[in-house]
C-alpha cells in the first residue's frame, strides 16, 4: 500500500516523467527504464543518475513500455511497481496535455478511457479533458483498414454526431462516438458506404477491408465494455460480396460466442475446410458464390435474378455443391449448415487478415 501511495502522489503532483523514473530507481535500487513509441527514452540509476535520455523531451500521448534492471533475485513487488510505474507515466501525459495544447484525440486519453484496467476517476478526467459530454452514451467503433484517414472522413460524412479519433499504433482504430443514432440504423449506413466506396474485388477473396465492428451504445465510463464488443463484432466483418462491411455487436446475439473461436479451429471445421477447397478453382468459386446468393435470397428464381443468369444454372450450381458438401439444400437442417459454414468461411479469411495485423482478440 505504501508503494502505490508512493506513486499516487507523484501522479497528482506536477512531477514530469524524468522525476517520475528517476523516482521509481531511487525507490527500486536499481536501473529502471521507460520507453516510447515515439523514440523517446528514459533511464535512470538506483542513484537517480540519469542513463539515458534520447528523444523528445515530453513523451507525451504514445505507447509505452516500462522495465526494471536488477543484477540479483526479482522482488516479490517488482510487478506492482512497474504496473504504478507506467501508470503514473501515463497519467503525467494527461496532466502535461492539459497545462499545455490539447488536441482533440489523444491516444494516451483514448486509450485510458477504454482501458478497463485504469480507476474510474482516471476514466473520467480523461472524459473531461477530450471535451465528451460525460451525461451522454457513447459507442465505440473498432475499425480495421490498412488507411484509417478516409475512412474516418467517410464516417464523418455519413453518420451525425461526434467522433474522437484515436490515432492507433498499427490495427484497430478506435473511435469514440456520441450520436443518437440507432444502432442498426449506423451499421446499414456504414455498410452501404463503404460498399459504394470499396466495392469487392472478387467474390471469392476476404478482402482487406475496410471494415468496423460496432459496440452498443453504454455510459462513457462503460467504454471499455463497448470497445471490447467492438473488437469481437470485428471478427464477423467481411469484403465477400455477400459479407457485412459493418458488424453491429448486438445484432449477433448468440452468435457473438463464435467470436471465441481461434482462427485455427475455423480452419480446421469440417464444412469450412471443404467449401475452402471446393472454392479453390474458379468453376468451384463460382458455385460457393452461387450458394452464397442462395442463402442470402431463399429462391431458385430470386437467386437467378440477381446472378443474371437461368434459374437451370443455379439448379445445377447447386446440385454439384450438394455432392461435395453431402447436404441437401431442401432440409432445413442442411440449408442452416450451408449458412453456418459460409459464415465461419467469412471469419476464417477476415480472421487471418486480422491475425496478420495482430486485432483479434475478446
Amino acid at each position: 500500500m505504501r508503494l502505490i501511495s508512493y506513486f499516487d502522489k507523484l501522479g497528482e503532483s506536477t512531477a514530469d516523467a524524468d522525476t517520475v523514473v528517476r523516482s521509481a530507481a531511487v525507490l527500486a535500487e536499481c536501473s529502471v527504464g521507460s520507453r516510447w513509441h515515439s523514440g523517446a527514452v528514459i533511464r535512470y540509476g538506483a542513484l537517480g543518475d540519469l542513463l539515458d535520455g534520447r528523444g523528445p523531451n515530453t513523451p507525451v500521448g504514445q505507447d509505452l513500455e516500462v522495465w526494471l534492471e536488477r543484477t540479483g533475485a526479482d522482488h516479490a513487488l517488482d510487478p506492482v511497481l512497474l504496473d504504478r510505474l507506467r501508470h503514473t507515466l501515463r497519467m503525467v501525459d494527461v496532466t502535461s496535455m492539459s497545462r499545455t495544447d490539447l488536441r482533440l484525440g489523444d491516444p494516451a486519453m483514448i486509450e485510458m478511457i477504454l482501458s478497463d484496467k485504469e480507476r474510474r476517476e482516471d476514466r473520467v478526467r480523461a472524459v473531461e479533458l477530450l471535451g465528451l459530454d460525460p451525461g451522454k452514451d457513447v459507442r465505440v467503433l473498432a475499425i480495421y483498414t490498412e488507411d484509417v484517414g478516409p475512412v474516418v472522413e467517410l464516417l464523418e460524412r455519413t453518420c451525425p454526431g461526434r467522433f474522437v479519433r484515436s490515432v492507433s499504433i498499427g490495427n484497430p482504430t478506435a473511435i469514440l462516438m456520441q450520436a443518437p443514432l440507432e444502432s442498426r440504423r449506423l451499421c446499414d449506413i456504414l455498410h452501404a458506404a463503404i460498399v459504394a466506396e470499396h466495392p469487392a474485388s472478387s467474390r471469392s477473396s476476404g478482402g482487406r477491408g475496410p471494415w468496423v465492428g460496432i459496440g452498443e451504445r453504454v455510459s462513457v465510463h462503460a467504454a471499455p465494455t463497448s470497445w471490447m464488443q467492438a473488437r469481437r463484432a470485428l471478427r464477423f466483418a467481411s469484403s465477400t460480396v455477400y459479407g457485412q462491411r459493418a458488424v453491429e455487436f448486438g445484432r449477433l446475439g448468440p452468435l457473438e460466442l463464435l467470436a471465441d473461436v481461434p482462427l485455427e479451429r475455423l480452419l480446421e471445421t469440417r464444412g469450412v475446410a471443404r467449401i475452402n477447397a471446393l472454392a479453390a478453382s474458379a468453376a468451384g468459386a463460382q458455385d460457393v458464390d452461387t450458394l452464397e446468393a442462395f442463402c442470402v435470397y431463399g429462391s431458385l428464381r430470386r437467386t437467378a435474378a440477381e446472378l443474371h443468369v437461368h434459374h437451370s444454372t443455379v439448379a445445377s450450381r447447386l446440385t454439384h455443391v450438394e455432392a461435395v458438401m453431402d447436404w441437401d439444400l431442401g432440409d432445413s437442417i442442411d440449408r442452416f449448415l450451408a449458412t453456418l459454414v459460409l459464415m465461419l468461411r467469412r471469419m476464417a479469411l477476415s480472421s487471418a487478415e486480422l491475425a496478420a495485423s495482430e486485432v483479434v482478440g475478446g
